[in-house]
């Protein structure tokens, strides 16, 4: 809920010949109070296409946010309009329960194509979630393209550590092995913003500061199913609740949903089919230099930022949806068994195109 995220890449949907530039442009807080609004509305749909008055606002809110950022990014980099060939959209999650089947980006990509006169491909989970797959991880197909690209050591991992904790595991002769793993950024986010008026844990300082948590309420999370059970799977940011933190001072609280984290994550790797060799780090996470520190003692192998791989960490998410928007053009797999359990390789994305001008 930080912000639109704008990257600009030139790909075939196979390979990736050119980063362009990168930009967030941001929030207010009212924008983020109406988003959070949206959230709490969107966990009694019982349809995805549904939209009461919280998410009607906000999804209105949230294409004119994407509108203003397209223009200001094509302005800001002096690109010309009708050099780009798409626009990749993928809008604002509210809600995501695959055990419901049930997934919600809100975003109008129609109305996104009408003002700024270039094709949208978005709404890229739906086809997907409609075949058995769980609408997520989307973006395993573009880090391979990655891995490709910088020729990184197999087998490995990229770890998004985003409001939730991805990995994408990549073997030796391609395969993909993708799931959300646990908590990412979410709940300390939400905790320092609760606590302390701060967005976030910057460079993990308040956790650094903090006391040794007592491992009983990260053995109560860890202890739900969702651990036990074996990868595809994805989660929606709330799915958890952490007890034993009332009472906490701030940076205590921050320790142990730091620890948490990395617990997560560590435990993911018993659904690896090897051991990656590196571990490449993208997402707001891979900023929190405690965070960091503590992956590099639980995780074997080494654990890298994007950065030190070539690749801007803050752009990979944006870059990634760019690069599905080429491979539904094409008719290409956005989706796969070893990613969303999907059945088969599947396209998938809605083309909406601007009107013609008279």
């Amino acid at each position: 809920m930080d912000g639109v995220d704008v990257a600009m890449i030139r790909t075939d949907g196979e390979s990736i010949a050119d980063f362009g530039p990168f930009r967030t442009y941001s929030y207010s807080s009212d924008d983020r109070s109406v988003v959070e609004d949206a959230i709490a509305g969107a966990r009694h749909l019982k349809e995805r296409n549904d939209r009461p008055e919280a998410l009607a606002v906000a999804e209105a809110l949230i294409t004119k946010r994407h509108v203003e950022a397209v223009e200001r990014f094509l302005a800001d980099f002096s690109i010309a309009r009708e050099d780009i060939d798409a626009v990749g959209f993928h809008g604002q999650t509210v809600f995501h329960d695959p055990g419901r089947g049930l997934t919600v980006q809100i975003g109008d990509g129609g109305e996104l194509a009408r003002h700024v006169a270039i094709p949208v491909v978005w709404d890229m989970r739906a086809d997907d979630m409609a075949a058995g797959g769980q609408g997520a991880p989307l973006a395993p197909v573009y880090h391979l393209a990655l891995a490709r690209t910088a020729e990184i050591l197999r087998p490995a991992a990229f770890l998004n550590i985003g409001g939730v904790a991805n990995i994408t595991w990549i073997g030796p002769d391609d395969e993909l092995v993708a799931f959300d793993c646990g908590p990412g950024n979410a709940l300390l986010d939400d905790w320092m913003r609760e606590k302390s008026g701060e967005a976030f844990d910057r460079d993990g300082k308040t956790a650094r500061s903090g006391a040794e948590p007592d491992t009983s309420s990260q053995e109560a999370v860890l202890a739900d199913d969702y651990f036990r059970r074996p990868p595809p799977k994805s989660l929606d940011r709330d799915h958890f609740v952490v007890p034993g933190m009332d009472g906490l001072c701030v940076a205590d609280g921050a320790r142990l949903l730091t620890r948490l984290t990395v617990a997560s994550i560590s435990g993911a790797t018993a659904f690896l089919p090897v051991s990656p060799k590196v571990w490449i780090a993208t997402g707001g996470g891979r900023r929190n230099l405690f965070l960091m520190e503590l992956l590099g003692d639980a995780l074997a192998g080494s654990v890298v930022t994007a950065e030190q791989c070539g690749f801007d960490g803050d752009a990979v998410e944006a870059q990634a949806f760019a690069f599905l928007a080429a491979r539904s053009l094409r008719g290409m797999p956005l989706t796969f068994p070893g990613t969303t359990g999907v059945r088969r390789p599947l396209t998938g994305g809605r083309l909406s195109k601007p009107a013609r001008k008279p």
